[in-house]
């Protein structure tokens, strides 16, 4: 599509004002909201209730060198495996020396996490990971726990403000680029209808992942890329696009499912659960990697795939039959495993690779900051370079906690005067809402788990195509479907450039990682530039 720098909608016809708009409601959100609250007042808008996002879908834990056994540099070594030679470093450190505080700030929260026998923090293993780290609540309920403390927190802070059902528009800015706020529609409820304006001398993004643009995925509806999007039209870099984590254990529907798959957290392999194909062969084994069934999730995924392949199938299976106390240790598993027809007690579970989580996104500092001034990102929707070609296991949720915390000691240490916005350049022809099953079916055939030059080149045509089917009605459908195919779009993009496999990105056709791709694919509305690790 042209080079567009907002969507095409109305006018805002009403405004508020607010010192730091928040959007998103996830642990990055919530989070960063009250951290934000020692800077001003703060305002956040969520696209369907404060409740819903990918936090409360979190099966897995939050990470953290917590054990005796255990130290921040051996987080950062592990981190740094799983992200294949391209991760930040300083910010690797960031997140592993900071993240046992931030967890325990969040256990003064109200979080309840399990407890051993002991009384303390009850610390397990997943993927990836060379020390028991990992925190969780209600053995497979961590992020209903962590969504539940922080909303509770948020709802009771005199200086938050809430604004639901709202879906992101664009970015306000003022005449020399800087942040001013953002448009909104409210999606048909609460007290302000319609599109509108939030003026707020800072902004911050955390809008989640973008697990929607494929056909299958464990994000939920709302993932939609809005985020990505967004900041793309307003001039930010955004990098690292073409890491796609897919989750290697999506529970198997069928061969006709599609949008938001259940999880089977890989805390089940990490309790003794492990991979078989129909013929009851192991998937995975420490001869094609040290931890077996814990590798990395790329390891897995492709382990999977491979194998699919080879045995013309559709999905493998997870054996947990043998995890003592299955029900006791994963009930929100099994209870969804079983409304299915598969009780993982005594029978095989089906599971394939599912779009999971976005390693990259848009492009920040060590403080949240973005190429667009006053504009910050955390969580998902951001790329720190913590995560490099692959998220490890259980970083996500800590993520989220630790650059919360760095995002509002920047806003405390002083925010500008609210600027006066400028209009923006040319509108965005929007894209037919009927589009989106097809472009998410073109995604996941040519830009999913595997990907060579016929399948991604295959991609960006029938993306290009796409553009044809467009829209003069502006409606959230309509906003999304454009918003999801910009993001593919850029995906796509730097998924042709780079000519290696490394981490999440597979390339059928350049099967090894070259150190002359060792870097980042940096993009902007310019196009995509390459840009190589610093030692």
């Amino acid at each position: 599509m042209t080079a567009a720098t907002r969507l095409l909608a109305p006018d805002p016809g009403w405004t508020v004002t607010t010192d730091v708009v928040v959007v998103g409601s996830g642990v990055a959100g919530l989070m960063t909201a009250l951290h934000a609250t020692r800077a001003g007042r703060v305002l956040v808008v969520t696209k369907v209730h404060v409740d819903d996002g990918s936090t409360r879908w979190a099966q897995g834990g939050v990470a953290a060198a917590l054990g005796t056994d255990d130290s921040p540099h051996e987080h950062e070594l592990d981190t740094l495996e799983a992200g294949v030679g391209i991760c930040d470093l300083e910010a690797v450190r960031v997140l592993c020396e900071e993240g046992p505080a931030r967890l325990r700030e969040l256990i003064t929260l109200g979080a309840a996490f399990d407890l051993d026998p002991a009384g303390e923090l009850l610390l397990t293993r997943e993927g990836g990971h060379h020390r028991d780290r990992i925190v969780h609540a209600g053995g497979d309920a961590t992020g209903a726990e962590v969504s539940r403390a922080l909303v509770a927190a948020v709802l009771a802070h005199p200086r938050i403000q809430l604004i639901e059902h709202a879906l992101v528009l664009d970015l306000l800015r003022t005449a020399d680029g800087r942040a001013a706020g953002v448009t909104l529609h409210v999606l048909g409820e609460g007290t302000q209808d319609g599109v509108g304006a939030v003026m707020a001398r800072a902004v911050v993004l955390a809008t989640g992942g973008m697990g929607q643009v494929f056909s299958s995925t464990t994000n939920p509806s709302v993932s939609t890329g809005d985020g990505v999007a967004l900041a793309l039209r307003a001039g930010a870099e955004v990098t690292d696009l073409e890491f796609v984590q897919f989750h290697p254990t999506a529970l198997w529907l069928g061969p006709d499912a599609t949008g938001q798959q259940p999880l089977i957290s890989e805390a089940v392999r990490g309790e003794g659960a492990f991979l078989v194909d129909g013929d009851g062969e192991r998937i995975i084994t420490t001869a094609d990697h040290p931890l077996a069934d814990l590798a990395p999730r790329d390891v897995v995924a492709k382990a999977i795939t491979r194998r699919m392949q080879a045995l013309g199938t559709d999905h493998v299976f997870l054996d947990a039959r043998g995890v003592p106390g299955i029900a006791d240790r994963f009930p929100t598993i099994v209870a969804r495993c079983r409304q299915e027809g598969v009780d993982p007690v005594t029978d095989l579970i089906p599971v394939a690779p599912a779009a999971h989580y976005a390693s990259g996104g848009v492009r920040t500092d060590l403080h949240g900051r973005t190429s667009v001034p006053g504009l910050y990102a955390c969580g998902e929707v951001a790329c720190t370079g913590v995560h490099g070609a692959n998220r490890l296991a259980s970083n996500s949720l800590l993520e989220g906690l630790v650059f919360a915390g760095r995002i509002g000691a920047d806003l405390e240490a002083g925010l500008p005067e609210q600027g006066l916005t400028a209009r923006q350049g040319r509108e965005q022809v929007l894209l037919d809402p009927t589009t989106r099953p097809e472009l998410a079916r073109t995604m996941t055939e040519g830009s999913g788990v595997l990907r060579s030059a016929d399948s991604l080149a295959a991609t960006a045509k029938a993306l290009l195509a796409l553009e044809g089917r467009d829209s003069a009605a502006p409606s959230p459908a309509a906003w999304e479907a454009t918003g999801l195919h910009a993001v593919a779009t850029a995906l796509v993009a730097a998924a042709q450039r780079r000519e290696e496999t490394r981490g999440a990105h597979w390339r059928e056709d350049f099967p090894l990682a070259s150190d002359s791709w060792r870097g980042h694919l940096v993009t902007t509305l310019s196009g995509t530039t390459y840009q190589p690790v610093e030692d």
